[in-house]
């Protein structure tokens, strides 16, 4: 019996604990008010991609799988990915990342127990769907997209950002 009990705890502390050290080099950082202007601020200039997603997402699981594969393909590609989760969900956040996101992305998570002021301050326009993805290009154009993506169309779109 005591066995069991420790067993039992064993296992509870490895899925408790925090995230691996391959991932823990990573910070999640809280996504509040005016969040979203910092990361546009600090690549000014830059082409990059912001992409908005959740645990319970299914597409949002199978576009980050798609953006690993395309940020390892293109080293240069500037990422951030937002999770629209809450701050209690931060470990299975983390946990999800360490699985199915690139390295390199930069990671954020809904710090505001007001979600929609923070999606009407990313966009007006936009209602909450999931996945939601914004391309910033070079020249500061921004284009929008819910739903999932085709990997087509986000590779052209790198291939004409990072062109030399």
């Amino acid at each position: 019996m005591k066995r069991l009990g420790l067993l039992m705890g064993l296992c509870l502390t490895v899925l408790f604990s925090a995230p691996s050290a391959a991932f823990a080099a990573q910070e999640i950082k809280p996504f509040v008010r005016g969040s979203y202007q910092q990361i546009i601020a600090a690549r000014q200039g830059m082409p990059f991609i912001v992409s908005f997603w959740s645990l319970t997402c299914s597409y949002c699981m199978v576009e980050l799988t798609m953006l690993k594969k395309l940020a390892k393909k293109y080293p240069k590609l500037d990422l951030v990915l937002v999770s629209t989760d809450t701050p209690e969900e931060e470990k299975l956040v983390a946990a999800t990342l360490e699985k199915i996101s690139p390295r390199n992305a930069e990671a954020w998570l809904f710090a505001d127990s007001y979600a929609d002021r923070l999606r009407f301050e990313v966009d007006k326009r936009w209602q909450g769907e999931l996945p939601r993805t914004y391309f910033f290009g070079a020249k500061n154009e921004v284009k929008a997209y819910s739903g999932k993506l085709e990997r087509e169309e986000v590779e052209q779109w790198i291939k004409e950002q990072y062109a030399p």
